[in-house]
């Protein structure tokens, strides 16, 4: 079923490629399936097209740190803590900055 879901979020992808919504839904398939390298490419194109698609950002830089690419996890989270502030979402903000806290120095 999820290589079906992949495939899927592919297609609408390739189809619309400014579809944020797909392509934060075959980013997510990556992680859920392990991939996180995949995961954080579409993060990044994501992010690319549409900076203000606030879900992203804890979810990137949870891959990131999967990867062991920690400095660039507290920059997707600094990012990220910027969107969800100026877009007033104060829940997502607060996961981020918990996230951000954990991360080693």
């Amino acid at each position: 079923m999820a290589t079906n879901r992949l495939e899927i979020l592919k297609q609408m992808v390739s189809q619309d490629p400014n579809n944020s919504f797909a392509r934060y839904g075959l980013a997510m398939e990556y992680v859920n399936s392990g991939d996180f390298a995949e995961a954080v490419e579409e993060f990044r194109v994501l992010f690319e097209r549409d900076e203000n698609y606030a879900a992203g950002y804890f979810h990137a830089g949870q891959a990131l740190e999967k990867l062991g690419r920690v400095d660039e996890a507290r920059g997707v989270y600094q990012k990220g803590i910027e969107v969800t502030t100026r877009k007033g979402d104060s829940h997502t903000r607060a996961e981020i900055e918990a996230a951000l806290d954990l991360l080693p120095t």
